[in-house]
């Protein structure tokens, strides 16, 4: 008889997406979340404390993966580039929340290790490396 594969472990946390988990990125993320009309790229650029080649970089990262969309035009002749965060890159930066909040109440969770089969007497006998 074959078994079933085991699902993932408690605390693999698989909606933790790369494009969105790193710190510049996840700054990104949250700005336009809370700017859903969208931002200039100097006032994305200032929020989140990025340079303009910096912003740039974690910018085409985002784009490439969907998650949000550049425009470019011009306004009082002057030059300006809004981004705006795309109708799928709202949906999986929710998802990644979500993941976010799990995280964090597994760590808080008084029975976390409870669930786990994890005795409190885990350490008896052991001493550090």
């Amino acid at each position: 008889m074959s078994e079933l594969p085991e699902p993932p472990g408690r605390f693999a946390y698989d909606g933790l997406e790369r494009a969105i988990h790193e710190r510049a990125r996840l700054g990104i993320m949250a700005s336009l979340v809370a700017h859903p009309d969208g931002l200039l790229f100097a006032d994305l650029k200032e929020l989140c404390s990025l340079t303009d080649g910096n912003l740039n970089r974690h910018l085409r990262v985002l784009r490439e993966a969907g998650l949000v969309e550049v425009w470019k035009g011009v306004k009082e002749k002057r030059p300006q580039t809004m981004c705006r965060m795309t109708t799928q890159g709202r949906t999986r930066f929710l998802e990644y929340i979500g993941t976010l909040e799990k995280i964090v109440a597994d760590a808080v969770s008084p029975k976390a290790d409870a669930a786990d089969g994890l005795s409190s007497g885990l350490l008896k006998g052991m001493a550090p490396a």
